[in-house]
């Protein structure tokens, strides 16, 4: 063989750096989905796909979509959405020593891991969730860097489970009050927020005990949100 043909032939990589091969191209792939989905709605998601209910949604510019609701979302879900960086360290810190004291196991997901978790990777818990926290931290450092805050709460209301086999909060405004989430209340926009995450078991019309008082909540920080501008950094 000659010395061109040498040079020509290919060489694999020791072992050894096969998992850094694997790790380029993982990082790649993962950058130029999060680049698509920065311009493009997401098509389907794994929630959806494995849902047997079936999926309604509709996709929604955030334009097109309630103020009320962005509002709401920011009170029940992550109160510092326009201040941390995707993190929220407290609410972390917090459910680490909720948890360690064997109270009921709580997350400290923001807006932007739950997006990034709907969006990329699956939902569930059991020991699944431990593997799925290494990518889910990558993909929300991705999106809180390309996306920004208006995109992430776009496509977050656009994915989220809203009921049994509805997707978004337009499906859900339809689903529950007959019109667009273009012309939602506070009360209706919380009545959603509040069923989010539960949103097989909970009912957004007419709801009872705990969920109807956790709407009314929310209705009330919705004005907490609008007065302190918390929903800035969505509208800037």
């Amino acid at each position: 063989m000659t010395t061109t043909k040498k040079q020509k032939k290919r060489r694999k990589l020791p072992w050894y750096l096969r998992p850094f091969k694997w790790l380029l191209w993982f990082v790649a792939f993962s950058v130029l989905w999060v680049l698509i989905y920065a311009i493009a709605p997401p098509p389907v998601t794994l929630t959806m796909l494995l849902d047997s209910n079936g999926i309604t949604k509709d996709w929604e510019s955030l334009s097109n979509i309630d103020r009320n609701m962005v509002r709401a979302v920011i009170a029940a879900e992550d109160g510092k959405f326009c201040s941390h960086n995707g993190f929220d360290r407290d609410a972390i810190e917090e459910a680490i020593e909720r948890n360690a004291k064997g109270k009921k196991l709580r997350g400290g997901s923001t807006v932007s891991q739950q997006t990034a978790k709907n969006v990329f990777l699956w939902q569930g818990s059991g020991w699944t969730r431990y593997v799925r926290k290494v990518p889910e931290v990558w993909f929300t450092f991705l999106i809180e860097t390309i996306w920004g805050k208006r995109r992430i709460m776009e496509v977050y209301l656009n994915v989220a489970e809203t009921g049994i086999g509805t997707y978004g909060v337009e499906a859900g405004a339809q689903r529950y009050f007959k019109h667009g989430a273009a012309k939602l209340t506070p009360r209706e926009a919380a009545r959603i927020a509040a069923i989010l995450p539960l949103p097989k078991k909970r009912e957004a019309i007419s709801p009872s005990g705990f969920t109807r008082r956790y709407g009314n909540t929310i209705t009330a920080r919705i004005g907490v949100v609008r007065r302190d501008g918390l929903d800035a950094c969505v509208y800037k």
